[in-house]
């Protein structure tokens, strides 16, 4: 399985998706929680660090019945540093267990849409993903997990607190509702950082999936909810569907507008983005993701057809430079030798999705 993982360019949580899929690609549910006779994982010994592992492996025949799908245990201390890049790149682990991987474990099923780390800021963190803006199904099924734990463990809990964590922000329901959104009329127009910019407001955090506020490759951006103390899950999900669902309106009219007003410049840029993934020798991992982002972008507006839905997640993961270093089992490639490997993974993907020019 891991061998599959590691190599495989597909991405569960890039699948084509029908709720608002031309812009909202991803919902996705984190659940932070705590073993009330264990001290957080930063504090903790490894000797403590190895009972939580022990504890929560002990659990998982149970929690794989409830998920519908055997999770299966990855340790990070197993694997190399680059191995665990590539978990990161696919979004399956966190910084934490990329830097830290002592007595830190992911368990994870084959879809890759339900999974468990243990030791990561908190003992427990379940994550449950699904493509487009769907938060009510991760969620139930993070919900089930999580029963199922609580009734198995002594989990940290106060009455008047809620759920105890290692960071303040997640105290009380643990939760972490987020979402990924392609924005790039949004970005286009300039107008995407009075996104970002009112968000705190609303209780929300908008950050660039790749890059930073400046600079923003492949123009995806992550919209989670920054607190969880003093509110329901219900109300933080409402909340952040109230806010997506508005974004998600700005930047069809944006879009619109690019059709309407610059519709020249809009159709070239999306066909030179399409002729150089189909041609080009040489790709950094910059262009490639912007790239990405015009093809994509004129996939959803009719502008290129012939081309399956599913190469774009395929593609993304493939202008990662630790996944073609993984595939290449090589980490010590040039910058040139990576470009040129990019670049040939790319041609190969456009060639096989059966791409046609619509005139």
């Amino acid at each position: 399985m891991l061998e599959q993982l590691l190599q495989d360019s597909s991405l569960c949580w890039l699948k084509p998706a029908e709720a608002d899929g031309d812009v909202v690609l991803a919902s996705r549910i984190l659940l932070s929680r705590n073993l009330r006779d264990l001290p957080f994982p930063n504090r903790a010994s490894l000797s403590e660090l190895k009972l939580v592992e022990d504890r929560l492996a002990a659990v998982m025949p149970e929690l794989s019945q409830v998920t519908g799908e055997e999770l299966v245990g990855v340790e990070m201390e197993k694997l190399s540093h680059l191995q665990r890049e590539v978990l990161r790149e696919k979004q399956l682990i966190s910084e934490n267990l990329l830097r830290n991987p002592q007595h830190r474990t992911v368990f994870l099923g084959a879809s890759q849409q339900a999974s468990v780390m243990v030791n990561e800021e908190d003992h427990i963190r379940i994550q449950c993903v699904t493509t487009g803006l769907d938060l009510a199904k991760p969620l139930k099924l993070a919900f089930a997990m999580d029963d199922l734990l609580e009734s198995k463990l002594d989990i940290a809990f106060d009455e008047k607190m809620g759920y105890l964590t290692s960071s303040p922000t997640n105290l009380g329901t643990g939760l972490r509702a987020s979402v990924l959104l392609h924005l790039p009329g949004l970005v286009f127009t300039r107008n995407v950082s009075n996104i970002i910019n009112i968000s705190p407001q609303l209780g929300l955090a908008v950050r660039p999936l790749f890059g930073d506020e400046k600079e923003q490759p492949g123009c995806l951006f992550q919209i989670a909810n920054q607190l969880t103390l003093g509110y329901s899950e219900q109300e933080l999900i409402d909340n952040l569907r109230g806010a997506v669902t508005e974004i998600v309106a700005h930047e069809r009219r944006a879009r619109k507008a690019l059709a309407l007003y610059m519709k020249e410049r809009l159709e070239d840029e999306v066909w030179r983005a399409f002729g150089t993934l189909s041609y080009a020798r040489l790709l950094s991992e910059k262009e490639a993701l912007e790239l990405l982002s015009r093809l994509r972008l004129g996939m959803d507006l009719k502008l290129i057809r012939g081309l399956a839905p599913e190469c774009y997640g395929q593609l993304l993961l493939s202008s990662r430079t630790s996944f073609l270093q993984n595939l290449a089992a090589n980490e010590n490639l040039s910058k040139t030798e990576i470009d040129r490997l990019r670049a040939q993974h790319m041609r190969r993907l456009m060639e096989q999705h059966h791409v046609r020019r619509e005139e």
